[in-house]
């Protein structure tokens, strides 16, 4: 097991060797698979030697080449213990990942990027750049705060930076899952007589977080990732009962929340979670009499240490350009009535 020719020689210097130490043979013998063959993968792809020593693995190479083949080969053993299998496509995604990993930055250092001037989300299929003012100093709330609000209409980017965010936060290691939710207020009692199980009954109110998750990650990766449960996308009233920690957690369409939904959805924040909550105040759905939970949380989190509003216009609608049009009109109209 050799290094990839494709990699050039590294000084002797710099090659150093690190050792891991796994505490079930059995996995380990599954993680290194037949004849060392998923060893031999890693090797070629990073351009390290890998050496079995027992119940441990001793990896050789310079620093950068030993700290991501030690990450793959824990990632890979961690599946293991989890009960599922390790096959040749598990590992090239290991590899990938681990590879996308190295070049994102942390939320911080995000952050700091930002406020230099430097305003890219980097995800696996695209690379998003917020165009206007107020979509620059969302996406740096989207960073800094653990609880971050996105107010404004339809065709602003509210949902779609959350999620590249997101995308860009699970990709980076910094949590360990997405999870998508916005209410299913038009299903209501009718949502019992759709057609299909209850997934089926509730996708079509899911379908635009599907389409921004598909905007960033391969739709094999985003089923794969579905079925590991390492993304969700259920409707609010499934978060009930659950503490979301160590996850990018979005609220969509929050305006159709009512308060009480709100309030039990922020109070599911947990240990290394950031939340997301967007919504329109002019598309409410809601039942009239029913007050929205989005404009009650604006009133009683206005100020509280950790939580950052930002507030969009139709000047920041980045879709057609008659759309911001409609928007003004619609707002000029809602004004004279109000006058009137």
């Amino acid at each position: 097991m050799g290094i990839s020719a494709l990699t050039p020689p590294p000084r002797p210097e710099d090659v150093h060797e690190t050792l891991l130490e796994f505490a079930d043979n059995r996995h380990l013998r599954d993680l290194c698979g037949q004849f060392d063959r998923n060893l031999a993968q890693i090797e070629h792809a990073l351009g390290v030697h890998i050496l079995r020593r027992g119940n441990q693995l001793a990896v050789v190479g310079t620093p950068d080449q030993r700290g991501q083949a030690a990450a793959i080969l824990q990632d890979l053993y961690a599946r293991l213990e989890g009960g599922r299998e390790v096959e040749a496509g598990d590992i090239d995604a290991a590899i990938r990942m681990a590879d996308f990993q190295r070049d994102t930055p942390a939320p911080a250092d995000q952050l700091e990027m930002f406020q230099q001037g430097r305003f890219e989300i980097r995800t696996r299929k695209k690379h998003v750049e917020p165009r206007t003012d107020a979509q620059k100093a969302y996406v740096a709330n989207l960073f800094k705060h653990e609880l971050a609000f996105g107010i404004g209409p339809a065709g602003t980017g509210k949902t779609y930076l959350a999620v590249a965010v997101g995308v860009t936060m699970l990709i980076g290691g910094h949590v360990d899952k997405i999870i998508l939710s916005r209410p299913a207020v038009e299903a209501g009692e009718r949502l019992g007589f759709l057609p299909g199980d209850m997934k089926e009954k509730v996708d079509p109110y899911m379908q635009p977080l599907y389409d921004a998750l598909n905007d960033f990650l391969p739709a094999k990766q985003v089923e794969k990732l579905m079925a590991e449960k390492r993304i969700e996308i259920a409707p609010l009233a499934f978060m009930r009962g659950r503490t979301l920690a160590n996850a990018f957690v979005v609220l969509d369409e929050a305006q159709n929340a009512t308060t009480m939904q709100m309030k039990m959805f922020l109070t599911r924040l947990g240990e290394g979670s950031r939340m997301v909550i967007t919504g329109d105040r002019s598309q409410i759905d809601l039942p009239r009499g029913v007050a929205s939970g989005l404009k009650d949380a604006e009133r009683i989190l206005d100020g509280v240490e950790g939580v950052s509003f930002n507030y969009f216009t139709a000047k920041d609608v980045v879709r057609h350009p008659l759309v911001a049009r409609i928007i003004e009109a619609y707002d000029r109209d809602d004004a004279g009535q109000i006058a009137g």
